[in-house]
């Protein structure tokens, strides 16, 4: 068992769900979040919220499910990001789940 997190602009929402069920991934969750990118190298915390940031709004989404599903989407993921025009890919993160109940 393993998360699976993937990060995208909202725009992209569509397309990420779409990934899911080309997986296989029937079930998982997501959230709107806000991005933020920083325009220069100032410390992040220290310019929290600062009007020099760019506010990008954004999807989360997760979901625990098998190895071989993630291995899928991640193929897909890497072949959508090569037609993404934007400045802003789809990103995904893979943790290993040590125990669940």
């Amino acid at each position: 068992m393993k998360l699976l997190v993937i990060t995208a602009v909202k725009s992209y929402e569509k397309q990420a769900v779409k990934l899911f069920k080309k997986a296989g991934i029937l079930a998982f969750s997501n959230t709107d979040i806000n991005g933020f990118k920083t325009l220069d190298q100032e410390d992040l915390i220290d310019n929290w919220f600062s009007s020099s940031t760019e506010n990008v709004k954004s999807v989360l989404f997760f979901t625990f499910t098998e190895e071989h599903k993630i291995d899928l989407l991640l193929k897909e993921l890497e072949v959508l990001n090569m037609t993404v025009e934007s400045g802003n890919p789809l990103r995904a993160i893979v943790l290993h789940i040590e125990k669940y109940q």
